[in-house]
């Protein structure tokens, strides 16, 4: 057996090298939660709300998931920058733009998903419940509580106490609500509303990767028309 040629030595000493890499990637813890590391920080506040304020997908070949989240205690709110996350924990909570993911209100941690504020409704120390000019009974923020009217997209549909109560039983079985009408979370029509960013950035995205398999499949169909041509132009001789 002949010794290898300089190409093949180096395609063989590039494999060894690349196997090696490939394993510690597969191997690596990948990014954490970052909202477990904001639970941690307010550990001692005895209410708060952690809110899905935006998310992203940046990258063709290797894709990187992110969230940005909005931390509210009372009446003071704070956005976080960027914060990458795993694929996994992206694809969960891809449903949620916009809403409460976890929550604390008196000590009590909340764990189901909700439009923002809903664990305060019902409380009289946050707001009220009026009456409309039909007699409907719906919640009105305190004024210096309006932050949270604001986060419902300025409450573009009052929310009744049927709708509380909807979202009661949906917090004692721990399931999403999305609001009565669902008009809340990534596919809801306030949230469409309230984050045209979002929807604008992944429609570019899309356009851009239905572009790229174009491309790809133009470049390819290509090239067979000219192994096509190279055939025919043999047989004709």
């Amino acid at each position: 057996m002949g010794s290898p040629t300089p190409l093949n030595s180096m395609k063989y000493h590039f494999f060894w090298l690349i196997i090696p890499l490939l394993f510690l990637y597969s191997c690596s813890p990948g990014p954490g939660i970052p909202i477990e590391k904001i639970k941690s920080e307010l550990k001692d506040a005895p209410d708060y709300s952690i809110i899905l304020e935006d998310m992203k997908e940046e990258g063709n070949f290797i894709t990187q998931y992110f969230h940005k989240y909005r931390v509210v205690r009372g009446e003071e709110s704070l956005s976080t920058g960027w914060e990458e996350v795993s694929e996994k924990y992206y694809k969960t909570n891809e449903a949620f733009l916009g809403m409460t993911l976890t929550a604390r209100k008196d000590g009590e941690n909340i764990s189901s998903v909700a439009p923002p504020g809903y664990q305060y409704i019902g409380d009289s120390r946050y707001g009220q419940w009026t009456s409309d000019h039909r007699g409907g009974s719906f919640w009105e923020f305190y004024g210096k509580y309006a932050l949270f009217s604001s986060l419902l997209g300025g409450l573009h549909r009052p929310v009744y106490r049927n709708d509380f109560g909807m979202y009661q039983t949906y917090r004692n079985r721990n399931r999403p609500f999305f609001g009565a009408g669902n008009q809340y979370g990534t596919n809801g029509s306030v949230t469409k509303q309230t984050k045209p960013n979002f929807y604008t950035r992944h429609k570019q995205r899309k356009r851009l990767r239905n572009k790229s398999f174009s491309d790809r499949v133009s470049s390819r169909t290509g090239r067979t028309r000219t192994g096509f041509r190279s055939r025919s132009g043999g047989f004709g001789k």
